[in-house]
């Protein structure tokens, strides 16, 4: 398979923020798996944007370091250790939001896991622990902000980070693939059930955005990368974070009040020129590739 040597005119993503400094000014957004990764980007980008954010996840030490990153930048941010699979972690979560800040106005639903696998070698503990992450979780923050909401009889807004394989599917990656359909599916749901609450419901399906956890679990070998990338994305590069970042300050924001039960992608067109993400993985020897796979599976505990 070769590659074209013509290189493609493109623009130059903005890094610093597009958005007026107080266009949330007074909001406060909870976001799941905040932490780190395109979390801590979607964060940052609210932070910017006058919001006052509560990142969660589990590990304390973590969302630590982020909270100070944020404030470093001038954010008002909190941090709220927190399980999403456990509903009652998530209803203390809320709680001890609403006492920090006296309410909540929105939800990003970030949390995931995911690990290459052969379908055939899935365990039914595998397809569990990514599942109740992903699907589980985002059920269980969406229906804890939304009673909030609507016992206070106050607009919200919800958005859930999915990807293009939650529609495509994909190879190798089948917990993830079905955790991320069905919150499409809740998505949709809510925003017909939900919309006489003022309360919207939105997606978005990043494409190949690089986060060191994530694309270190995903990409077997360095050369892959050229395979996921080069020959799938029309545009021929990844995604830069500030630009989800702005897509989800956008979604949440008064800007776009009349957007609900939408899935925004933003993959570079990649979708488009071939169903599933991973798919691309099929070309290369089965064996080996199952070899990779399970030297990279994060080890219990870590």
């Amino acid at each position: 398979m070769t590659t074209s040597s013509t290189a493609r005119p493109t623009r130059t993503p903005r890094k610093e923020p597009v958005f007026s400094p107080d266009l949330l000014s007074g909001q406060v957004v909870i976001v799941t798996g905040g932490g780190s990764g395109l979390g801590l980007a979607m964060s940052q980008g609210l932070c910017s944007a006058g919001a006052q954010v509560v990142i969660c996840g589990r590990s304390p030490e973590r969302l630590g370091k982020a909270v100070e990153t944020l404030r470093s930048l001038g954010g008002k941010v909190s941090g709220i250790p927190c399980d999403v699979r456990d509903p009652a972690e998530i209803d203390q979560l809320v709680r001890k939001t609403v006492e920090q800040h006296g309410k909540i106005d929105g939800l990003i639903n970030n949390a995931a896991g995911n690990f290459l696998c052969a379908a055939e070698d899935l365990s039914a503990g595998g397809f569990d622990a990514v599942v109740k992450i992903v699907l589980y979780g985002s059920v269980n923050a969406t229906l804890a902000v939304g009673r909030h909401l609507i016992g206070r009889g106050a607009p919200g807004s919800v958005l859930s980070i999915l990807t293009p394989y939650a529609w495509t599917g994909s190879a190798f990656v089948l917990p993830s693939a079905c955790a991320k359909a069905g919150v499409l599916a809740m998505t949709r749901s809510l925003a017909v059930e939900w919309g006489m609450y003022g309360i919207r419901c939105n997606a978005i399906a990043p494409g190949p955005f690089p986060t060191e956890g994530a694309w270190s679990r995903l990409v077997p070998e360095a050369s892959m990368i050229e395979g996921l990338v080069e020959q799938r994305v029309p545009m021929g590069r990844v995604g830069e974070h500030s630009e989800l970042a702005n897509l989800a300050v956008f979604l949440m924001s008064d800007a776009s009040p009349y957007q609900n039960g939408d899935c925004v992608t933003i993959d570079g067109g990649s979708w488009l020129g071939g169903a599933g993400e991973f798919s691309e993985y099929t070309r290369y020897d089965r064996e080996r590739l199952k070899l990779l796979f399970r030297a990279m599976r994060p080890k219990k505990g870590s």
